[in-house]
């Protein structure tokens, strides 16, 4: 039964990581970004991310976010992320419809790996930040 499910691989949707500075706090943050880099609108995103540490037992809260719609070639601002939270994994599962389509994907940013040497360009955000895996 389960070989007849089709999941689409998802291609041109991502999740980001991006170190920007805040003006009204004048600091500089970290902040989740969904990145819609298809020609089609992605309808109901629905993402629920946690942070968890195995070896340690350490686990977040689980924090959940809703994007009624999420047009083309654009982005969206998810959630902050506190600097404490880079030594866990932290996983977005990320669901939504193209069309009457569900897609689904599990992002990850491994512990340790959201860190300053390792920003580069993102092309879509024009911002430096990292992409998950």
């Amino acid at each position: 039964m389960k070989k007849d499910i089709n999941i689409p691989e998802i291609k041109d949707v991502f999740m980001a990581v991006v170190k920007e500075y805040n003006d009204e706090f004048q600091c500089e943050d970290w902040n989740i970004y969904l990145v819609n880099d298809k020609e089609e609108d992605l309808e109901m995103a629905i993402i629920v991310s946690k942070g968890y540490d195995e070896d340690k037992m350490i686990e977040t809260s689980v924090m959940r976010k809703t994007i009624n719609k999420l047009p083309a070639k654009s982005f969206a601002k998810v959630e902050l992320i506190q600097p404490d939270l880079f030594k866990l994994t932290n996983f977005f599962n990320t669901t939504f419809f193209i069309g009457n389509t569900m897609y689904d994907k599990k992002y990850v940013f491994e512990k340790n790996t959201i860190k300053e040497g390792a920003l580069r360009v993102i092309k879509q955000l024009n911002k430096e930040g990292i992409i998950a895996k």
